[in-house]
């Protein structure tokens, strides 16, 4: 894996370890997706908050398939949740938008989680 990539997760982890030290697990999505853009913007980090992305089926384009929650530096994915327990689905939804944005990696974070940590993954294609 890219050394860059690998240093620019590090600093997205870090930003939302931050935010949730500060803010605790109660909160909803819509709460930690602020702070973690002020945190991202803090830090200087290039990022596109809730980036609509198309995908192509057949000849059809559907311009709002999905939304990103944060593309960082266009190239890394991050998917936030507020749920009790990460499932195979939210994988496969990570998965799924590295997919059509051409991204290698993907971080699914859970701020449900008593500590973060416990509730991050890193995916790549």
């Amino acid at each position: 894996m890219n050394t860059s990539i690998n240093q620019l997760t590090e600093q997205v982890i870090g930003a939302a370890i931050e935010v949730h030290r500060e803010l605790g697990p109660g909160l909803l999505e819509s709460a930690y997706q602020r702070a973690l853009a002020h945190e991202f913007g803090l830090r200087s980090l290039k990022f596109e908050k809730q980036k609509l992305c198309p995908i192509t089926y057949k000849d059809l384009v559907i311009d709002d398939a999905y939304k990103l929650d944060f593309l960082i530096n266009g190239l890394v994915v991050v998917e936030l949740k507020t749920v009790d327990t990460l499932l195979d689905v939210h994988d496969a939804q990570v998965l799924t938008y590295l997919k059509f944005s051409g991204c290698q990696v993907g971080l699914l974070m859970n701020f449900r989680s008593t500590v973060l940590t416990r509730g991050l993954r890193r995916l790549a294609m």
